[in-house]
């Protein structure tokens, strides 16, 4: 189930609930008991590094793969 984050506005605390995505804009009660909350936009950040490893091509350092300056297109 994801996990939403929400800010209190009136004693400024910041929570997590888990609830089902159909239920994620549904207005949420702080821990304290306040109804005055918004949800924050949560971003979700992927990283690791690439090995070259056997017989496979070592990974360029190049981007390429769309959008304006990886197809080419900025000079």
């Amino acid at each position: 189930m994801p996990r939403y984050e929400y800010r209190c506005r009136t004693c400024g605390d910041t929570f997590e609930l888990s609830r089902p995505m159909a239920e994620s804009s549904d207005p949420a009660a702080c821990p304290a008991g306040h109804d005055d909350t918004v949800k924050l936009l949560s971003a979700v950040a992927v990283g690791g590094t690439a090995t070259a490893t056997g017989g496979g091509p070592a990974p360029s350092g190049g981007g390429g793969g769309g959008g304006c300056c990886g197809g080419g297109c900025c000079g």
